[in-house]
């Protein structure tokens, strides 16, 4: 290439690096306002709703997009880059509430629940997880009893993803304790069922915005068409949202972690120490080096795992790999910024302490990362 060649390649890659660099601060702002704010952004729904997101895999004839499971990744990554807190609700309604009710509602649940949840008018949840009952589904202790053409739940359900604001629940109950697993049941819960209540707000360290919410059901009495399912077949849902959960809830955090990297490259750019760029210092471009790779590697695993379940393929192992590799490399990146920025990382408003106090949480939920370690172990068939 001919030097004026040359610095014109240079004029457009600087300008591309300036856009991006653009981009990334003013989803920082949008996402640190968001947080500040600490409250579920309704507005956004129906916008989601509007551009075809929140019924991304939903068949077209409901209001959907029709798309597959990879399609669904990419939109969690880009939702992210803005807010992580956001995209985790989108992986709250979209896949644990909307993508349960597709695979699993008869004809008249989905003509009734679906258009509202697709459209934004609605926000939905998953009640699983108990004071008593995390992980172990087994310790269950929400009844369900049939009482003529009504079914009637007690119990209660905790650190439930926008709990305290969806409008329908995908619960679940024991219909009969005795039966263990093979009694679970799932229902659909509207916000205004008769005996159900939202208990309280869990305030929490990071994911601001995102209301985590414990739930009663003090006789909370549904009609026989709310069950979901073939009874007893709730732990199969279970399972299969949990696989869909943990292979793919990580994808929104590839957008912040996308974006955390530009940030940091500008930053290794121009901020300059003794005279040059803090980027020609090994010990900082090491870091980058080693920030890159987590997120191409991160990346290929959510990519692998949407693959193998795109084709119908056995994929708990991978869904498991993805959630402990990915979630402990965004909270690697996430201090690996802070450490980058220095003083500027450390203080609120770069938003990276926000990033760092949000990946806490991605070792924890969905499983924590202990148990993705015994399932994994499990995969192997080692005894």
């Amino acid at each position: 290439m001919r030097p004026d060649g040359e610095r014109l390649g240079g004029k457009i890659r600087d300008r591309e690096r300036r856009e991006r660099s653009v981009r990334g601060e003013r989803c920082g702002v949008e996402g640190a306002a968001i947080d500040r704010e600490d409250v579920f952004p309704r507005d956004l729904w129906p916008k989601l709703g509007d551009l075809g997101l929140l019924g991304i895999t939903v068949p077209e004839r409901h209001g959907g997009a029709g798309l597959g499971y990879l399609a669904h990744t990419v939109a969690m990554t880009e939702i992210s880059r803005a807010s992580g807190a956001v995209g985790l609700s989108y992986v709250a309604h979209s896949n644990l509430c909307v993508n349960q009710l597709r695979l699993n509602g008869t004809a008249a649940q989905l003509e009734r629940h679906l258009p509202k949840l697709v459209a934004g008018e609605h926000v939905g949840a998953l009640a699983m997880s108990e004071p008593e009952a995390g992980s172990d589904i087994f310790a269950m202790q929400t009844r369900a009893e049939r009482r003529g053409d009504e079914w009637v739940l007690n119990g209660r359900k905790t650190w439930i993803t926008a709990g305290t604001i969806s409008d329908l629940y995908l619960c679940f109950a024991t219909t009969d304790p005795s039966r263990g697993i093979l009694g679970i049941s799932t229902f659909l819960i509207p916000r205004d069922a008769p005996g159900f209540r939202v208990v309280r707000e869990i305030p929490k360290m990071g994911m601001k915005s995102v209301p985590m919410g414990e739930l009663a059901f003090e006789d909370c009495r549904l009609p026989a068409e709310a069950h979901l399912g073939r009874e007893g077949r709730g732990a199969t849902i279970f399972n299969a949202a949990m696989e869909l959960e943990r292979g793919a809830i990580l994808s929104a955090s590839l957008g912040t972690m996308r974006r955390q990297l530009e940030r940091c490259i500008d930053r290794a750019r121009t901020r300059k120490q003794s005279g040059r760029p803090i980027g020609q210092f090994q010990s900082v471009s090491n870091r980058l080096a080693e920030m890159a790779v987590r997120l191409e590697a991160s990346r290929l695993m959510i990519y692998r795992f949407a693959d193998l379940h795109a084709r119908g393929q056995e994929a708990s192992t991978a869904a498991s790999m993805a959630k402990l590799f990915v979630s402990e490399s965004f909270h690697q990146n996430s201090v690996d910024a802070v450490r980058l920025f220095g003083a500027a990382g450390y203080a609120e408003e770069t938003g990276l302490e926000r990033e760092l106090r949000d990946s806490v949480g991605g070792l924890i939920y969905s499983g924590t990362n202990d148990i993705q370690r015994n399932i994994i172990a499990h995969g192997m068939r080692l005894g």
